[in-house]
Formats: structure tokens, C-alpha cells, sequence
């Protein structure tokens, strides 16, 4: 009994934390870590992954990538991080980027390789730094704490009252927390990272509408073969270019008022 109210003690802290808390967007969120956390947490990955994967040693793509970073970061909040990132270029045909707390960036030269332009590139790169702005990584790993206890409160339920085949409701609900929380949280997340992205890469110069076009090349280089949107973590690239095609206007606007306009050039 001593280990369920302790979980029912955590689950009203969580929710007053989560009452709190706001997206930049104005959603309501559950953090349970601090960012000097997440900070550490980040710098710890980014030195797993320089030591596990190959870097980059072309001069000419890593000053290029370098370039459309810097003008995307000056236009990150002090609060979210003050410091100067620090960016890597991984030599890998992966079409892929991410953005961590603590100022830590990786882009994949597949990625370099499948934009055609700087714009292209800004998307992504402006993309994954929402995601930190808006701090989905401890969204995720909050989620997923509690999600886990809550998992462990049912299972010693279930054995504490011998109810037949445990094993399989807890697989059971594993698969519905899935579909019905973890799943949908993604792809929340990832529209939200689109519209800061979208914002980040206007205010820094870059044109917003060629985020369009980075949509439709991913929708051709993945051969329009995914999953249905109901069991992915990503939208479908139509959602995408339809949720970036709303918010254009206003985001031109911020493009139009950019003082300063890069060229960076591979």
C-alpha cells in the first residue's frame, strides 16, 4: 500500500509541475528535471556519439553547415542556452539532424546532400533547436518516468491479487500507452518544433517558404513508404506542408523585417 500512495504522491506533484509549465506555444507541459540536467544529460550523448560515429573532415560542408547554424542560434532564447554551440558534421548517408540541451547540434552529410539550398537546411537545423527551446526532451523523459511507474503500480497489482496471465495485460497496456500517449506526444512535439523552427529560420533570414519544398523532398526520398500517421511519432509530410502553409503569412512577415540575410554557400 506504502508503494501505491507514493506513486499517487508523485502523479499530484506531477500534475501540479505540469500546470505550470508552457510551451512556447502556450500548451501545458510536465517537466520534472531541471535543464542543468538536461544540459548534462546532453553533453553526455553528444560524447558518446562523437566517440561511436565517424566525423566529418570536409572543411568546405562543415563552414556551410556552420554558417546556417550560427544565424539560426543567435535567435535562441539566453534562457534556454547562453553559450556558443557546438556543432558536428557526421560523415554518415543518414538523412538526419538533431539538436541537444547544452548547445550540442549534429547534421548528417546525407542531409546536406538531399537540401538543395541553405533555406532547405535552416529548416531542419531550425527544426531540432525548437525542440529544445521547448524542452520536449524532459516532456519525453518526464512522460516516460511516469508512464513506467505507473506500469509497475498495475503489475505488482496484478500479481498481488493472482489475477491469471499478468504478462499479458501488461503487454497489453504497454501497446495502448504506446498508440494512446507516447506515439501522439511525438508528433505533437514535432509540430510545435516545425512552427518554432519555421519562426526561428524567418527572424535569422532564411526563406521560410523553401520549408516547403524540404517537405516534399523528404516525402520523395522516403518512396511514400511509411507507417499510418495513427502509429508513427512523425506527421506525414502533407501534414507538415499544411501546418507550415497556415502559419506562412505571418512568418514572412519576421522573414521580410530580417535584418541580415545569409549566404552561406557549400
Amino acid at each position: 500500500m506504502g508503494y501505491i500512495q507514493n506513486f499517487c504522491l508523485i502523479i499530484i506533484v506531477a500534475i501540479c509541475l505540469s500546470s505550470c509549465a508552457k510551451s512556447p506555444l502556450g500548451r501545458n507541459q510536465l517537466k520534472l528535471y531541471s535543464s542543468s540536467q538536461l544540459a548534462g544529460m546532453g553533453e553526455q550523448a553528444f560524447a558518446i556519439m562523437k566517440s561511436e560515429q565517424k566525423v566529418s573532415s570536409q572543411p568546405v560542408s562543415n563552414q556551410y553547415v556552420k554558417c546556417i547554424a550560427d544565424a539560426i542560434t543567435q535567435h535562441v532564447p539566453k534562457s534556454v542556452y547562453a553559450g556558443v554551440w557546438e556543432l558536428v558534421v557526421f560523415d554518415s548517408p543518414q538523412i538526419n539532424a538533431f539538436a541537444l540541451p547544452g548547445g550540442k547540434m549534429g547534421v548528417y552529410t546525407g542531409l546536406i546532400e538531399l537540401t538543395e539550398n541553405q533555406h532547405e537546411l535552416a529548416a531542419v537545423i531550425g527544426h531540432e533547436v525548437g525542440h529544445v527551446i521547448a524542452e520536449h526532451g524532459n516532456e519525453r523523459m518526464s512522460s516516460s518516468a511516469l508512464i513506467g511507474m505507473g506500469m509497475e503500480v498495475t503489475n505488482q497489482l496484478l500479481k498481488a491479487n493472482e489475477i491469471a496471465s499478468s504478462n499479458m495485460i501488461m503487454a497489453g497496456l504497454g501497446l495502448g500507452v504506446q498508440v494512446g500517449v507516447q506515439l501522439p506526444f511525438g508528433r505533437t512535439h514535432e509540430s510545435e518544433a516545425d512552427l518554432i523552427g519555421l519562426d526561428l529560420m524567418a527572424k535569422a533570414g532564411f526563406d521560410p517558404q523553401q520549408s516547403i519544398n524540404l517537405w516534399q523532398n523528404m516525402s520523395k526520398a522516403s518512396g511514400d513508404k511509411r507507417q499510418p500517421e495513427l502509429l508513427s511519432t512523425h506527421p506525414h509530410p502533407e501534414t507538415r506542408i499544411k501546418n507550415l502553409a497556415d502559419n506562412m503569412l505571418k512568418t514572412m512577415d519576421k522573414y521580410h523585417l530580417a535584418k541580415n540575410k545569409p549566404n552561406c554557400k557549400i
